[in-house]
């Protein structure tokens, strides 16, 4: 059974994969969660993807601020 650290590395491969997939950076992200009424700095983006320390709401608001319709998790 995956630890704590594990899943977390997991979800922050899978977001760092999707903003590259898509061309966005950290800077465009914020951008764009900004338009949605999001408040986050691209070094605070940075911070949290960097330590996977992030919610499942801030994981689902880039998704969807960087047009991510579906994700494959295996």
């Amino acid at each position: 059974m995956p630890t704590s650290k594990e899943w977390s590395d997991r979800v922050k491969g899978i977001l760092k994969a999707e903003l590259k997939r898509r061309g966005v950076s950290y800077k465009d992200l914020a951008a764009r969660l900004e338009a949605m009424g999001i408040h986050e700095t691209e070094r605070n983006i940075n911070n949290k993807i960097s330590r996977g320390g992030f919610t499942a709401a801030f994981f689902v608001q880039c998704l969807v601020a960087i047009g991510c319709k579906a994700l494959h998790l295996e």
